[in-house]
């Protein structure tokens, strides 16, 4: 069964009332990133389990239940949420998304278990050439980022960023071309060029 079927099954019959209100199946995924509460406090966070509607969060500073935050996961981007419980080592929380970023979630989650499972390299639509040079990446407030360009490609780049990298999801521009963040490990990160379309629809 893949991960879509996973997240879209129906509970099974007699299953408790608990699981009754959670709408997808979730999956054992470990996935770093930070949160952001409306405070403007920022703290780590690591992934117990996720889904495309809610995840359960590894946390020492648990925000309150409740409390709207948002989400930042290394491997999947911006995404808001609410805090519904607290529990011993974190908290969970239900996504604030529309059905579309949902889809969008489900592959994403569909390709980092296959990855993982699997150990299926990072996909790339074209092969990349080794590259070391400077670089300028515009971040989506228009703030300039210097940067040391890593490798390219006819489809993407790969950046080390010298100041505080963007966030996967974020449209920037690199050099003149935009661009859509795809990766981040630490100060590094990829972008993906954009295209027709996707460019009038940013």
């Amino acid at each position: 069964m893949t991960l879509p079927d996973l997240l879209n099954s129906a509970p099974a019959q007699g299953a408790s009332p608990r699981r009754d209100r959670r709408s997808y199946k979730r999956v054992e995924l470990r996935l770093t990133g930070r949160f952001l509460t409306t405070e403007s406090d920022d703290h780590e966070l690591l992934t117990s389990n996720i889904s495309c509607d809610g995840a359960l969060v590894l946390s020492s500073t648990p925000p309150g239940c409740g409390q709207q935050i948002v989400c930042y996961f290394d491997e999947l981007g911006r995404v808001a949420a609410q805090v519904i419980r607290i529990t011993p080592d974190g908290f969970a929380v239900r996504f604030q998304t529309s059905q579309l970023k949902r889809e969008k979630l489900a592959d994403r989650l569909t390709r980092l278990v296959n990855k993982d499972m699997l150990g299926l390299d990072e996909e790339r639509a074209a092969p990349r050439f080794a590259a070391a040079s400077q670089a300028c990446v515009i971040l989506p407030d228009s703030t300039e980022l210097q940067c040391r360009l890593t490798d390219i490609s006819l489809t993407g780049a790969a950046f080390e960023a010298l100041g505080k990298p963007p966030f996967v999801g974020d449209r920037v521009h690199a050099g003149n071309r935009p661009a859509e963040v795809v990766r981040v490990a630490g100060r590094s990160f990829a972008v993906r060029y954009l295209r027709g379309a996707e460019i009038a629809a940013s």
